[in-house]
């Protein structure tokens, strides 16, 4: 695995998690509605400028992404 590779898996990871603390949720429940809802194909489409902003900042964005595909979160 090459170390971009590894970077890439590591920022998933830390979104994930950023996100299930945002929300209060389990990861799971987290990458669970990220999936259904294409956070994660957002955050992995845009990783090249996503990774170079806050986790927080990818974290909303995620959200954003997630909403426009009808999820919902308070």
């Amino acid at each position: 695995m090459s170390r971009e590779e590894k970077n890439r898996i590591a920022y998933y990871i830390a979104c994930i998690g950023a996100f299930a603390e945002r929300f209060s949720i389990s990861n799971a429940f987290a990458y669970n509605y990220l999936l259904k809802y294409c956070g994660l194909d957002f955050i992995y489409d845009c990783y090249e400028s996503e990774h170079t902003l806050s986790i927080d900042d990818a974290v909303e964005d995620m959200f954003q992404i997630c909403r426009r595909h009808g999820g919902e979160l308070q």
